[in-house]
């Protein structure tokens, strides 16, 4: 009889090391460029750890402030995450020692650019990352049949005045002077105009 029970221990174990191991589900942490920088209408995620009362999505005002408790309001406009981080634990320290804090960036909706014309899907468009030119006009669906190619500009606003910047799309499309598909700021307008009839 003993010999039937070693054998079904042993047969048990085989079984149950032979079964593929269930991994452990692996948590998601939202990530954005290490240089991204804060702006006017983003959404962001401020957590302080083990310090549940200060967790909370904070939008930073057209005036480029956010306000957050027991510190109160001041500028995060112009910081990157890592700064804003910085400043906000050093303006707990005096309460919270060592907090730990992690800024995510819930809704990038302050880093924008708007396509206008003649492109498939035009309108606004979301910058989570750097936005070439012509990334921003695939996003948009690429260009119609009756898109002037020739005639592609950039609206930026620089110093108080708004700039036109020529787009020269066929030389970018055709693979000459990738240069000058250049990055786009938030604020930035790309003017896809039609093309004449005659």
């Amino acid at each position: 009889m003993k010999y039937i029970v070693s054998f079904l221990s042993a047969a048990s174990a085989f079984w149950l090391l032979s079964q593929p191991a269930v991994a452990s589900p692996l948590k998601t942490t939202q990530t954005v460029d290490s240089d991204y920088t804060v702006r006017a209408g983003d959404l962001l995620q401020i957590t302080v750890w083990k310090e549940d009362s200060l967790d909370r999505e904070t939008l930073v005002l057209p005036d480029g402030t956010i306000t957050f408790p027991l510190i109160g309001s001041f500028t995060a406009q112009g910081m990157t995450l890592g700064s804003l981080q910085s400043t906000i634990k050093a303006k707990l320290k005096t309460l919270i020692p060592d907090a730990s804090v992690t800024v995510l960036v819930k809704a990038p909706s302050g880093h924008t650019v708007n396509v206008i014309g003649q492109v498939t899907k035009p309108g606004e468009l979301m910058m989570g990352h750097h936005l070439t030119v012509m990334q921003a006009l695939s996003q948009a669906g690429g260009l119609t049949p009756y898109a002037n190619e020739s005639k592609i500009i950039i609206l930026r606003q620089a110093d108080g005045q708004e700039k036109s910047i020529p787009f020269p799309y066929g030389d970018v499309a055709s693979g000459h002077n990738l240069e000058q598909d250049i990055m786009l700021n938030p604020g930035d307008v790309i003017v896809v105009p039609t093309s004449g009839l005659f």
